[in-house]
């Protein structure tokens, strides 16, 4: 087996079951860009996690200060949606 066809040392292998109709649609956007569709899947997951991950831990982090009673004043709030009138 020749260095070309083996993946890079720092990778890992994950294998997910797809609905055929997203396998579809990774196999055209594949085709279309010119790139591997383990390369395309694992661009678009790495996109995902960092958009996402951002999200939830934040939304975890204002639960906790809400669970603590860690909210804004109704003077707070009044200014934020004051500053968003048209």
């Amino acid at each position: 087996m020749s260095s070309k066809s083996q993946p890079p040392a720092n990778t890992a292998q994950f294998n997910v079951r797809l609905p055929t109709e997203l396998k579809t649609r990774l196999e055209n956007y594949a085709e279309l860009v010119g790139r591997p569709q383990a390369t395309v899947a694992s661009d678009a997951l790495a996109d995902y996690l960092d958009w996402r991950t951002p999200q939830i831990e934040a939304l975890k982090k204002s639960i906790a200060a809400a669970d603590q009673g860690d909210f804004a004043s109704a003077d707070e709030v009044a200014q934020f949606f004051k500053a968003y009138e048209t």
